[in-house]
């Protein structure tokens, strides 16, 4: 039996945006994302890749095509459930006991507990739901209901989210389209690739240039201390900040970690399991990592972080 557990609107984001070749989303047992929302509701719109769960009576008809044991993230969410206290305050109770001591669940939670016997995963349930989950990540509105294999092959992903509404970490084509940076209200960026895009060229203020190869001789601690300052200078004037290589997840994933470690003086391995977390895919190449090993020591006074470890 699974468990519920509170989803954040940040991490249900970087969920829709993972990507292996292609979009993590044109894999069957990916993401199963429920909306539990009235038809109406639903058919106004919905998160995108979303199936709205039916109800017979006070039963939910979870879709037939769904096998939850098979499934890496399934995700529920109603218009504004924001908190699990009435669960976990009452999770030794079946549903009809909440109805009887006058206790009012969200659907998605009524749902939600449904589906822990369906599996052994957790079930999240999406903090604040729809409604704010829309409001921050409007571009990702649709009334599209079925999606085929091959338009979800074609999704292209946004940049993830590192801190919510101030800084992505993405790739060279992601920093390439006009679309992303006004959906993001991208205001400055961070290119750690020897590619020059198309924006803030020749705008040293919203432009930071990091020129290392992608190589195990890509030297990027000359650098670090100048990042951290930029990032930071923008950070206090309120400005979004897209940080992007090539590829985004090499370089440009050591150039956050490195950001990380210093903005929270915490460990090459906290900052690197945090970014791991946002970025399933990402990949720094052994000498980014011992050079992050040394940033760290630069950092906390030490080097702290085991790198002999297979995690990095």
């Amino acid at each position: 039996m699974g468990e519920l557990v509170l989803c954040e609107p940040t991490e249900l984001y970087n969920i829709l945006n993972q990507v292996s070749k292609l979009s993590r989303l044109a894999e069957p047992n990916y993401l199963c994302l429920l909306d539990v929302r009235a038809k109406w509701e639903y058919d106004e719109s919905h998160v995108i890749t979303a199936r709205r769960v039916k109800q017979k009576g006070k039963e939910y008809l979870i879709p037939e095509s769904v096998d939850l044991e098979c499934v890496k993230y399934c995700v529920v969410y109603d218009s504004n459930t924001s908190s699990l206290d009435v669960i976990l305050e009452n999770n030794n109770d079946d549903s009809s006991d909440d109805l009887e001591q006058g206790l009012v669940l969200g659907a998605a939670i009524e749902c939600g507990r449904v589906l822990t016997h369906l599996t052994c995963h957790p079930v999240y349930i999406l903090r604040g739901g729809y409604e704010r989950f829309s409001a921050m990540y409007h571009f990702f509105r649709t009334q599209k209901i079925i999606w085929m294999p091959q338009e979800l092959d074609a999704f292209q992903p946004y940049p993830v989210e590192i801190i919510p509404g101030s800084i992505y970490l993405g790739n060279f084509s992601q920093a390439c389209n006009p679309q992303i940076q006004k959906d993001l209200k991208i205001k400055a960026h961070v290119n750690v690739s020897m590619e020059t895009g198309p924006f803030f060229v020749g705008d040293a203020d919203r432009l930071l240039h990091i020129q290392v190869e992608d190589s195990l001789e890509a030297n990027i601690s000359p650098f670090l201390r100048h990042l951290c300052h930029f990032i930071d200078i923008h950070l206090e004037l309120g400005s979004v900040i897209l940080v992007f290589s090539k590829l985004g997840i090499s370089r440009s994933c050591a150039a956050i970690i490195a950001y990380l470690m210093h903005q929270q003086e915490q460990t090459l391995k906290r900052s690197w399991a945090y970014v791991k977390k946002c970025k399933g895919n990402m990949s720094p190449n052994r000498s980014l990592v011992s050079q992050l090993l040394l940033w760290e020591k630069i950092v906390l006074g030490d080097s702290i972080t085991d790198i002999s470890d297979l995690l990095y």
